[in-house]
């Protein structure tokens, strides 16, 4: 991964990026535009990543999650940390999950 110098310039990237995907309209507007942006092993590894998550929610194992799944178990605890000690984000996305418990447990 390439370091910036400028960090503000990282920030604004990073803010306009957030930006434009809070602002697509439904899903197939998002997944063509991860389509142009990312290339497709970007894409699996996010989709990897994201299907691990709802499984943590319901209480697998990362043995059970990486036998349904194929994420590595490390890859699994490194998402399980994420989720409960991380930026917010993943249970953000769980909320708006429709398959995800009414109750979320504590990871």
């Amino acid at each position: 991964m390439k370091q910036r110098e400028d960090a503000e310039v990282g920030a604004r990237a990073r803010d306009g990026l957030a930006r434009v995907l809070a602002a697509l309209d439904g899903p197939d507007a998002v997944d063509a535009f991860l389509d142009d942006l990312c290339t497709p092993a970007e894409i699996e590894a996010m989709a990897d990543r994201w299907s691990v998550v709802p499984l943590l929610a319901q209480g697998l194992s990362y043995r059970q999650i990486h036998d349904e799944t194929g994420v590595s178990v490390t890859t699994v605890g490194r998402i399980a940390r994420c989720l409960d000690a991380g930026a917010g984000g993943y249970r953000a996305a769980l909320e708006h999950h429709h398959e995800h418990p009414a109750a979320l447990p504590t990871v």
